[in-house]
């Protein structure tokens, strides 16, 4: 009787020590912002890193996206003859939830695991330890810039995400399904709200900032040896996936719940 209890004890104090970890973690990050030295070059190699070399995944998934998006809302409204609110749907889809979490869903994949593995790396070969050396603080050098930037450059790429995928089901509709352009164009103008343009926009700039903060968390706290830099990386990657959509649910019902 008392095993089960024990274990779901263990997991439970496991996830709290866990989450003021990170609160922790996330706290000593954010104070760096105001506190000198500064590293502007970091930041600029960091926002290229992150926001310009994820343009093409961005671009592509988006577009893809909106692409299927108008299909299936099209074959659903069939059903209903309601086959002319494709743009609308389309519109409110991809800038409500399914462009600021696709888009942070790919950065999730591709610079959470790259920022953990690099900072992983670090610490494996000491290079971390050779900073603290130097009279560098490594949260100041290596976690602020990757944080910032990806908090900085994730509501642009959400925005760009959103129009390719607006332009996605725009090409199908219109190619595709018969719809007129400039109808479809007006469309989906009238419709959308200055309220999900905001809320999506905030949801990528969470987003990014979860992405970043749970790549330099891992990699910070990775275990030793190529074991370590793997584990960091597989792990970070899956915690930001699943925070991403936990906020995901908690913005959209703080922005919309009315």
């Amino acid at each position: 009787m008392t095993n089960p209890i024990a274990a779901l004890g263990r997991a439970v104090l496991g996830a709290l020590a866990f989450v003021g970890r990170l609160a922790l973690f996330a706290g000593e990050t954010i104070s760096h912002l105001v506190r000198p030295p500064f590293y502007p070059r970091e930041l600029g190699t960091a926002l290229i890193q992150i926001g310009f070399y994820s343009l093409p995944v961005v671009g592509l998934t988006a577009l893809f996206t909106g692409g299927a998006l108008a299909l299936q809302i099209y074959a659903g409204g069939a059903r209903f003859s309601a086959e002319a609110v494709v743009p609308q749907i389309v519109a409110i889809g991809m800038v409500r939830e399914l462009g600021p979490v696709l888009v942070g869903l790919m950065i999730a994949a591709r610079v959470t695991s790259s920022v953990a593995a690099e900072i992983a790396t670090m610490r494996v070969t000491e290079q971390i330890d050779a900073l603290v050396t130097l009279s560098t603080n490594p949260m100041k050098y290596l976690t602020l810039p990757r944080v910032l930037a990806a908090t900085l450059v994730m509501p642009v790429l959400v925005g760009i995400g959103d129009t390719i995928g607006i332009l996605g089901g725009y090409l199908v509709a219109t190619e595709t399904l018969g719809f007129n352009a400039s109808t479809y164009i007006k469309n989906t103008a009238d419709f959308l709200e200055f309220m999900d343009i905001f809320s999506s926009l905030i949801k990528g700039g969470v987003f990014g900032f979860i992405a970043a903060l749970m790549g330099c968390y891992y990699g910070m706290n990775s275990g030793r040896g190529a074991q370590g830099v793997g584990s960091a990386t597989k792990t970070s990657v899956v915690a930001a996936a699943i925070l991403i959509l936990a906020a995901n649910f908690l913005l959209t019902q703080a922005f919309f719940s009315a």
